[in-house]
């Protein structure tokens, strides 16, 4: 893991075009923004988990079970 300093209104690129930048730091909380093309999924951890727990209970579906 790669940790990073950075202060207020600083940024971090990842490849060549997503941006995440430091909007404001409160005692233990950090807001940040996301600067990404619309063709790049950005998600909290949480949800995306969610998301690919979802689609791989889809996938395990028995096209028996589906109706005609």
């Amino acid at each position: 893991m790669l940790v990073l300093t950075r202060k207020v209104n600083q940024s971090i690129i990842v490849g060549d075009d997503v941006e995440i930048v430091v909007l404001e730091v409160r005692g233990e909380q950090v807001r940040i923004g996301i600067r990404a093309p619309k063709t790049v999924g950005v998600h909290r951890k949480e949800i995306y988990d969610q998301i690919k727990d979802e689609n791989i209970a889809a996938a395990d579906i028995d096209p028996s079970d589906i109706p005609d």
